[in-house]
């Protein structure tokens, strides 16, 4: 009965997760064709608009189409995902956009994925050229064209634009050749635009005349001369400069539709439903059967996740822990300060026992080990609370103290007080001897400068110590 139910019971929660998921894809797909259609109407009209202009004037409206492009690819990868790394369908979209270069950069600003793979691993730090594009690691609405300039890899006169995707997690990078800049000028006719727009198939592009509604141009060339209410499009309640979104029927296909009016031209952009349904199909199908054997193996791989944690956690604690002290060993002390900065305050303190060997000799090595176990402890009861205790070798130990140096005095009391008031099993007191440094004393090439000074103090106490009390060091 119990397995009916959870049979029930996962076949209730597969099927309203796969609706759930057949919602998302419709939302993100009427989402993504909304911004594919906005993009491509835009870039029409940005490059049609410019047609009268100067060639300089051209020129710079042709930076600003390029941003557009790579506004353009951005949309098709994030509605096409699995495009992200395959090399030959980037170079086929480079080809469509009729760019030369397509990279994808991560939030670093490094080349990971793109059309032309010997460029990967190139970051903004990599020259003069690519760091002309720092600003966008600090403004992720920003969008920009570089003039034409030598790039980084092979001195190559190229001009690169770049923008981030819409959820702001990559950069689109598209590259054209200087030579492309002529050749657009002499096609920035009409025709010549819509037919070489960037389309997939199920995707089209019309550009008709504003007070004929005659279609100048077209994707699909046996389209032009024709009228938009002819082949499906209604030109009723189309105003300018405001984006109309409708449903329309054409060649028997149910599309999305798309159109923006300007002073000269009227502009629609069609996107077959079909477009994303295939791929939301498969993408739910592949969920389904995600699920099914999710479900199935949930339990074993937690369990498996849970030890596998465990034991990854008890590593790299042994790694890092000395077996007798239970402080950190010397291989977590040099990754540590290595990692410290000179320009805070904080305070290197090194402990060296006194009398160790001759607590060895008398009473042996427990007594030596129940030495430095309370040294050890002592460290730790006083110091662990404002930073970390280390031992390094056998009666060596460092303390550093990262948080509340102002309160040094009062810890160092604190510890000398539990140090002269501890009595063992084996031996009666004990004694350390120490030395220590503050980051603030002075500007320091380095830690190690800082920690050897501070042996230096703590050999010099251990000196005293000796003189003073009339023991030979050497027993």
């Amino acid at each position: 009965m119990k397995k009916k139910k959870f049979i029930v019971l996962s076949v209730a929660i597969i099927a309203i997760a796969l609706l759930l998921e057949a919602s998302i894809f419709q939302y993100f797909n009427d989402k993504n064709a909304y911004r594919t259609s906005t993009v491509l109407v835009d870039r029409v009209l940005t490059v049609l608009n410019k047609n009268d202009e100067s060639k300089n004037d051209l020129i710079e409206s042709l930076k600003e189409d390029y941003k557009v492009r790579a506004k353009a690819v951005s949309y098709i990868i994030d509605a096409k995902p699995q495009v992200e790394n395959d090399i030959e369908e980037l170079q086929q979209i480079a080809q469509l956009m009729m760019i030369d270069e397509i990279h994808l950069l991560d939030e670093n600003g490094a080349i990971y994925s793109g059309s032309v793979p010997k460029y990967f691993g190139y970051s903004f730090d990599s020259g003069e050229q690519m760091s002309y594009f720092k600003p966008m690691l600090n403004d992720k609405n920003l969008t920009m064209c570089q003039d034409v300039t030598p790039n980084t890899s092979e001195g190559k006169d190229m001009m690169y634009a770049i923008t981030w995707n819409e959820d702001k997690t990559k950069m689109i990078q598209v590259g054209i050749a200087p030579k492309r800049l002529l050749n657009e000028i002499k096609q920035n006719t009409t025709s010549n635009v819509v037919a070489q727009m960037p389309v997939y198939k199920g995707i089209e592009i019309f550009a008709a005349n504003t007070d004929t509604k005659v279609i100048e141009g077209a994707t699909d060339s046996n389209k032009i001369g024709i009228k938009l209410d002819t082949i499906g499009i209604s030109t009723k309640h189309i105003t300018k400069d405001k984006l109309l979104i409708k449903h329309v029927k054409i060649d028997g296909k149910h599309c999305r539709c798309m159109i923006k009016k300007s002073e000269e031209l009227i502009i629609a952009v069609t996107i077959e439903d079909a477009f994303y349904t295939q791929g939301s199909l498969f993408a739910t199908l592949i969920v389904g059967i995600y699920l099914v054997l999710a479900s199935c193996c949930m339990i074993y791989m937690l369990s498996r996740l849970i030890k596998e944690r465990f034991e990854k956690e008890k590593l790299l604690y042994t790694s890092n822990t000395d077996e007798l002290t239970k402080c950190f060993n010397r291989r977590a002390y040099e990754a540590n300060i290595a990692k410290l900065d000179l320009n805070k305050t904080w305070i290197y303190l090194s402990i060296d026992l006194n009398e160790l060997k001759r607590a060895n000799d008398s009473y042996g090595h427990a007594a030596g080990d129940e030495l430095i176990c309370a040294a050890a402890d002592c460290m730790k009861h006083n110091f662990q609370d404002y930073g970390s205790v280390y031992r390094i070798g056998g009666d060596e130990f460092v303390v550093l103290i990262t948080k509340q140096t102002e309160c040094f005095e009062k810890m160092l009391k604190t510890f000398d007080d539990s140090i002269a008031n501890w009595h063992g099993k084996l031996v009666d007191s004990m004694t350390v001897s120490y030395g220590y440094v503050f980051s603030s004393e002075k500007s320091w090439d380095s830690v190690y400068e800082i920690s050897k000074v501070a042996d230096q103090k703590m050999y010099q106490s251990k000196e005293c110590f000796y003189r003073e009390s009339g023991l030979n060091r050497r027993r």
